[in-house]
């Protein structure tokens, strides 16, 4: 399998229609698919474009609301739910965030749980619109079981991944997006659909043994094994039972029921620094450990050590000029008909 250099306009534009093709609204289309392509520049694949036709499918079978009506309850000074109505979970999680970011603009700082929602995407995404703000963002968000527990021969957990955005004044913001098992599943699609194979300890198979070939994988295993776990755990907390959702193995899969509603939860929140310290301070402060860290000494087979985050703003920026790597088989079914 080969792959094309796509510039992010024509992605953009190409999963955008491909989504209002099957019922979409444009603006919610054009959200989701900016969300699409923010993961495929920064080289996050397993999030890109390469979802797409997950979600129309969702879409063509009922299994997301076209038209949702989405709400926001504001429950306290500093607190909400923001209700998805089944829709496309980029954009609840998108508007949700929005939410957090007046009320902390407002009184320091703002939590919010979101119901009824779906795979929501990039959760890096989310956290650099606070961060962009001057804001600190935090998002999580679980998925369905298929991450063993420390000490487990069976899955129980998601990929739970979690999120932090820090502003800076001159740098780029600190993004550090990950999940709580050794991989995103996703990265383990997207070996499937390039056809290479995967590292060892990213999976293990239906023994619970590890494998290489990411078409036997039936299992993730956690990072640093009891304390991903457990960090797994508290976002299984935060963004499931918080928001009133379901946890572990009673959330319904990504990939099956494509006809029925997932009900997913998220939680995000948005910190004001300027409630806490002198904004400026704060700001500068980030400037310099940025640029105290970029002059740590690199270990042998480094170039340089960077900041969470920093290699995928790399990518993005080579990404925007050189234009996308995107399989063919991802490219040909953006470009086909519907």
């Amino acid at each position: 399998m080969g792959e094309v250099n796509v510039s992010h306009e024509e992605l953009k534009e190409l999963a955008g229609a491909k989504l209002v093709g099957a019922g979409l609204s444009l603006q919610q289309a054009e959200t989701v698919a900016d969300v699409l392509v923010h993961a495929d520049l920064r080289g996050v694949r397993s999030h890109g474009v390469l979802r797409t036709e997950h979600y129309v499918r969702r879409l063509d079978e009922g299994g997301l609301n076209k038209k949702p009506a989405f709400s926001f309850e504001q429950t306290g000074p500093c607190s909400g739910i923001y209700n998805g109505d089944d829709g496309l979970g980029h954009v609840v999680a998108k508007n949700a965030m929005e939410e957090a970011i007046k009320l902390a603009k407002q009184n320091g700082i703002a939590m919010i749980t979101v119901t009824n929602s779906s795979h929501c995407g990039a959760l890096s995404y989310f956290v650099q619109q606070a961060a962009q703000q001057g804001l600190i963002g935090v998002a999580m968000t679980h998925t369905d079981k298929i991450v063993v527990p420390f000490g487990g021969a069976e899955p129980f957990l998601g990929t739970n991944p979690i999120a932090y955005g820090f502003p800076a004044k001159h740098h780029k913001p600190v993004i550090l997006d990950m999940a709580t098992s050794n991989v995103a599943l996703g990265k383990i699609l997207y070996a499937r659909e390039a056809g290479t194979a995967i590292p060892d300890g990213w999976g293990v198979d239906e023994d619970g043994s590890s494998t290489t070939d990411p078409h036997k994988v039936n299992a993730l295993t956690p990072f640093a094994g009891p304390k991903g776990y457990g960090l797994g755990m508290v976002v299984d907390i935060f963004s499931g039972l918080l928001a009133g959702a379901a946890f572990g193995p009673h959330i319904s899969k990504m990939y099956g029921d494509y006809n029925k509603y997932r009900k997913l939860g998220h939680y995000v929140c948005a910190i004001n620094p300027s409630f806490f310290t002198n904004e400026e301070d704060f700001l500068n402060g980030m400037d310099g450990m940025i640029e105290e860290i970029h002059q740590v000494k690199p270990a042998e087979g480094f170039k340089q050590v960077f900041v969470p985050g920093e290699p995928e703003q790399l990518m993005e920026e080579k990404y925007l000029e050189e234009g996308v790597p995107i399989p063919d088989t991802v490219y040909h079914y953006l470009q086909s008909e519907q």
